[in-house]
């Protein structure tokens, strides 16, 4: 889920419980607004001022995914007046079974548009200003200079650091959180009163090492406590309510129905943000042109028409090669090729798989898009072997041009 972190196993709170409130009252609460916070209201730590905090509030939510969603409709239904969205992306099928804040219905819509409605539907109180951008250097400074608090829920490390860097050269706060399988994580990072995310994360794991949710699945129901538990933080953030989690890490395991927390301190050897960076290339994100690359060329790669083609001459008789699927067990529960061997990725970059992999005939990899797959050529041409390629686009360009009616993921 995360690469090696730089953190303590202390249970204090380093000196960082009590935080002024980020933002100040708005405008007196209607009536409308009175009822519908009635609950808040008679919270003596929150009441009508912190209330007050919460309306005249500009969050931004990176993403309307896994922690997005539930995160989303949390803050609206808080009351928080403003809320920014910044994703890209379409509503899939697949969303549905951890992304609450869409429906069947929006299946194929953008989730901006989609989110923009459900927050709507529970509160049409608040404010919806949405970004139709993926976030990098060039346009964050831009998007997070109009709101308040920051909440992360990306899914890749690129956008992480590119959070982080880019709210500490604007002295803001964030919220982060991060899933995978059945574990979860959250803090605040605020480098003017704490720590940073790079604190905790000094470097990015090697790329390809840290499997995303779309490769190693998530439990659904984690996003819910891992979503809620960043609003959770944001509102006292906001309302100065409570101890926050900055200075601290919380891990949820959700198989063992756990929390845990370790502390986190500011690295003394640590240099401040002064600019933003290539984060593909921090984090050893391949470049978009990777047909120029050694390992994925045209030389490399297959097409699933093509390799239809070779696996019917193979049940001639008239080819010969293996056919690996380097995905997870439960990958290959789900969908398979005809006539492919299960060697997950894991076991070829560590060497413990080789001794199964004949040397003698030519080899095809695959992987869920081709990306693993890359990884796995390029260890096994490390190794010795020399007659490999992999398949183009994965197994989900052979289910679209080979076998329409086998399901994807």
């Amino acid at each position: 889920m995360a690469p090696s972190l730089r953190a303590g196993t202390a249970q204090h709170d380093h000196g960082f419980s009590t935080l002024p409130p980020l933002v100040d009252p708005g405008p007196e609460l209607t009536r409308a607004e009175i009822e519908r916070y009635s609950r808040h209201l008679i919270i003596p730590e929150i009441g009508t001022e912190g209330q007050r905090r919460l309306k005249n509030a500009r969050v931004l939510v990176i993403g309307a995914g896994g922690l997005g969603s539930p995160a989303l409709l949390y803050l609206a239904a808080a009351g928080v007046g403003t809320i920014g969205i910044v994703d890209d992306d379409d509503v899939d099928l697949s969303n549905l079974q951890r992304q609450v804040i869409h429906s069947v219905t929006d299946v194929g819509r953008s989730k901006l548009d989609s989110a923009r409605d459900s927050i709507a539907a529970l509160n049409p109180l608040v404010s919806v200003v949405l970004h139709s951008v993926r976030l990098d250097s060039s346009n964050a400074l831009d998007v997070f200079a109009d709101y308040d608090l920051i909440l992360d829920g990306a899914d890749n490390f690129a956008t992480r650091y590119l959070v982080n860097d880019a709210a500490a050269l604007q002295g803001k706060p964030y919220v982060w959180g991060s899933i995978l399988r059945f574990d979860g994580q959250v803090s605040v990072f605020w480098e003017k009163f704490g720590p940073s995310y790079r604190d905790l994360y000094p470097e990015p794991p090697a790329a390809g090492t840290v499997p995303s949710c779309a490769e190693g699945g998530v439990f659904g129901m984690l996003c819910a406590a891992v979503g809620s538990m960043m609003v959770i933080e944001a509102v006292k953030l906001i309302t100065g309510t409570g101890r926050t989690l900055l200075g601290r890490l919380l891990i949820f395991d959700a198989l063992g129905s756990s929390w845990r927390e370790i502390g986190i301190s500011k690295d003394p050897e640590g240099s401040p943000v002064t600019q933003l960076l290539d984060y593909a290339d921090f984090c050893g994100v391949p470049a978009p042109d990777a047909e120029a690359t050694a390992v994925d060329s045209a030389a490399d790669t297959i097409s699933a028409t093509v390799l239809a083609a070779r696996l019917a001459a193979r049940e001639r008789g008239a080819d010969s090669f293996e056919l690996i699927d380097v995905r997870e067990p439960g990958e290959f529960g789900i969908v398979r090729i005809p006539g492919s061997v299960l060697v997950p990725l894991g076991g070829i970059q560590t060497g413990t798989a080789l001794s199964g992999i004949p040397r003698d005939v030519p080899l095809v990899l695959h992987c869920k898009s081709g990306a693993r797959s890359a990884q796995a050529l390029a260890s096994l041409r490390a190794a010795g072997y020399a007659d490999v390629v992999h398949l183009d686009g994965g197994i989900l360009t052979w289910v679209r041009e080979v076998e329409p009616d086998k399901p994807i993921y």
